[in-house]
C-alpha cells in the first residue's frame, strides 16, 4: 500500500514535489533541529488520487491519518477529542510551489461544546477558549462548507458595536459564547445540519476540503 502520510520527522527539503512547499519546509526545519510543533503532511499524490477517484479518499489514507494522529497524541501528551486535555490541530493546504493568499487554513480542529470546557480548565482562560471555538466555526464554515465569511463577520461587528469596543480581543467570554451560538445558527441555515461535534468528523471533512 502506498504511503500517503509523512511526519515532519520523515521528510526533507528534497521532497518538495511529494510534500508540497509547506510540508517539505516544515520537515527540513525539523530535520536541522529548529523547534517545530509535531505534525504530518498528506502527500500531493494522495490529492491527485483523491480527484481521480471523484472526491473519495485513496485506499489506506484514513487509516494512516488515524495512525499519525495517535503518534501526535503520544508526542504531545494530549488526546484528540478529550474533555479534560484536548489536542487541537490545524489543517493547512499546500502546493509544490508558493501560492501566497491562495491556500486555506483551519485552526483549532477538535474543539466542540465539550472540549472547549476542557480547554478552559487547562488554560484557566475562558475568553481564549471561546475565541478559539468561534474562530473554528467561522473558518470551518467558510473553507469546508462555503459559507460567506461576511455572514460571520457581520455578527462579530454587531456585538462589538453593542459592547462599544473596537477590537475582537476586547470582547469578553460571555459575549463570545453568544457569538458562538449565532455562528452555529448561520452554519445550520446554510448547511441544513448542526456544526459537527465529532473531532474526527471535523478532521476528515477539513482534509477533504
Amino acid at each position: 500500500m502506498e504511503k500517503w502520510v509523512y511526519s515532519f520527522k520523515e521528510g526533507s527539503a528534497s521532497m518538495r514535489d511529494l510534500l508540497g512547499g509547506k510540508g517539505s519546509g516544515l520537515a527540513e526545519m525539523t530535520r536541522i533541529g529548529i523547534p517545530v510543533p509535531p505534525g504530518f503532511t498528506i502527500t500531493t499524490r494522495a490529492c491527485i488520487e483523491f480527484f481521480k477517484r471523484g472526491g473519495k479518499f485513496p485506499e489506506g489514507l484514513k487509516e494512516q491519518v488515524l495512525e499519525y494522529m495517535k503518534k501526535l497524541e503520544e508526542e504531545t501528551g494530549k488526546k484528540f477529542g478529550d474533555k479534560e486535555n484536548p489536542l487541537l490541530v490545524s489543517v493547512r493546504s499546500g502546493a509544490p510551489v508558493s501560492m501566497p493568499g491562495m491556500m486555506d487554513t483551519i485552526l483549532n480542529l477538535g474543539l466542540n461544546d465539550e472540549t472547549v470546557e476542557g480547554l478552559i480548565k487547562k488554560t484557566g482562560d475562558p475568553r481564549f477558549a471561546y475565541d478559539c471555538y468561534r474562530r473554528l466555526i467561522q473558518m470551518f464554515g467558510n473553507v469546508v462548507m462555503g459559507i460567506p465569511k461576511e455572514e460571520f463577520e457581520e455578527i462579530l461587528e454587531k456585538y462589538k458595536r453593542l459592547k462599544g469596543v473596537k477590537y475582537d480581543a476586547e470582547l469578553d467570554a460571555e459575549t463570545l459564547k453568544k457569538i458562538i451560538e449565532e455562528y452555529k445558527k448561520v452554519f445550520k441555515k446554510h448547511t441544513g445540519r448542526d456544526f459537527p461535534q465529532g473531532p474526527y468528523e471535523q478532521l476528515f471533512m477539513a482534509i477533504k476540503a
